[in-house]
């Protein structure tokens, strides 16, 4: 079995993900994304989806975006 580098729960089912020239082995999508995708600029939550991104910073939503002084970020979903 192969332990999940996010949680390291042994899993025999669990999967790799190959991000930025390093392979990553996860037991469920929700590990995955806690681990790789980017957290928000204000520190509330990741962005595995539809996150938008000004000057370097990552943001959840346009709310968040907009809280930094980016009026023109608007959310895509």
């Amino acid at each position: 079995m192969t332990a999940c580098e996010f949680c390291n729960d042994d899993y025999d089912m669990a999967f790799e993900v190959a991000a930025e020239g390093a392979v990553h082995v996860f037991d469920s999508p929700e590990c995955a994304a806690r681990q790789l995708a980017p957290v928000c600029t204000n520190g509330r939550s990741h962005t595995p989806g539809y996150g938008l991104q000004a000057e370097g910073q990552f943001f959840c939503c346009a709310h968040c975006a907009h809280r930094q002084r980016f009026a023109q970020l608007v959310d895509r979903t």
